[in-house]
């Protein structure tokens, strides 16, 4: 199957942040992108937030040519019709089934029956969504993350249905979006990522609930640990690297003492009921001044592009290429 991004058109559904970025990381490749704006607000900001992504790229070397470059590629329309010569499509749209069904309905009537069409969900199954399709075959999730022109990070998630010479070949092609993908075989709940982060996360908001730490001690935490080593290494890497049978004897006294809840924990409840939203609203776990909100945005950003130098330079088979070289 066809590998060169600037013969293969890519489509995207819904320009919020995170569709924005995926935008920006298809033009980087090399994609001919058409992007549909299903909600008005997203004809307004999109342009803006691109370009702004494609102006960083080239401040800090991800890109070697200037935004009119790339953004000449781009087609951001609100006409479904504009799709019909793509031969991947990504939903980009809220977590709500109904509306994704929406879409899928209005892609489907003008793409190629072989046409490949994901979803970026991250929460709702894959073996779910395919049966509001025509060809289930064909789709596949595709689960990014923000900022994802400058993430190494994309899950590609087959549905029960799903052919996996398919995901195979989304795997292959993620490879020019500059990314280490990662291939789900079979559909889980929450995927492989989501699945781990969020076992953190409800242990996170536990020990701040019950009394053990506070918000900034667990993100300290946090940061100095798992944040050291995990640019470079995994889970399992990182056991072996600092020795098997400690983890072992760790676990059996550790394990049973963890949060296992499956209720919503009342921390995150009680702000997401007030109506925070974090950066977005400045009010979430910590609170912020507009200024400060806007200056952690800023930083995060600086910061992404940062961090990718530097993993870059110990790419997954870095150790491979060494023993290589020394023949």
């Amino acid at each position: 199957m066809n590998l060169n991004p600037q013969e293969i058109t890519v489509g995207l559904v819904g320009l919020g942040l995170m569709g924005c970025s995926i935008t920006t990381c298809l033009l980087i490749a090399g994609h001919p992108v058409v992007a549909v704006a299903p909600i008005p607000d997203d004809l307004v900001h999109a342009t803006r937030r691109i370009t702004e992504h494609l102006e960083q790229s080239y401040q800090n070397g991800l890109i070697a040519n200037s935004p009119a470059h790339y953004l000449q590629n781009l087609m951001i329309t609100e006409r479904y019709e504009e799709l019909s010569p793509c031969r991947l499509v990504i939903e980009c749209t809220i977590e709500d089934q109904g509306i994704k069904e929406s879409v899928y309905q209005k892609v489907e009537r003008v793409i190629a029956p072989d046409a490949l069409l994901t979803s970026n969900t991250s929460a709702i199954p894959i073996s779910t969504l395919q049966k509001l399709t025509q060809h289930p075959k064909r789709f596949l999730g595709l689960h990014w993350a923000e900022p994802a022109h400058t993430t190494r990070f994309l899950e590609i998630i087959c549905g029960d249905e799903s052919d996996l010479a398919q995901g195979e070949y989304l795997y292959a092609l993620a490879h020019h979006w500059a990314k280490e993908p990662i291939l789900v075989r079979k559909d889980i709940p929450g995927f492989i990522t989501n699945r781990l982060m969020y076992a953190m996360y409800r242990e996170a908001i536990s020990l701040v609930e019950n009394g053990y730490a506070t918000v900034e001690d667990v993100d300290r935490s946090c940061r100095n640990n798992a944040g050291y080593f995990m640019t470079l290494v995994g889970i399992f890497r990182w056991m072996d690297l600092t020795g098997v049978p400690a983890y072992h004897t760790v676990m059996k006294n550790l394990l049973p003492t963890l949060n296992n809840s499956t209720e919503v924990p009342k921390l995150i409840d009680d702000i997401v009921k007030s109506g925070g939203k974090g950066i977005a609203n400045a009010k979430g776990f910590y609170n912020y001044t507009p200024e400060e909100a806007r200056l952690w945005e800023e930083t995060f950003t600086k910061f992404s592009y940062e961090i990718r130098k530097v993993a870059l330079q110990y790419p997954a088979d870095y150790v491979q290429q060494k023993l290589m070289e020394k023949g």
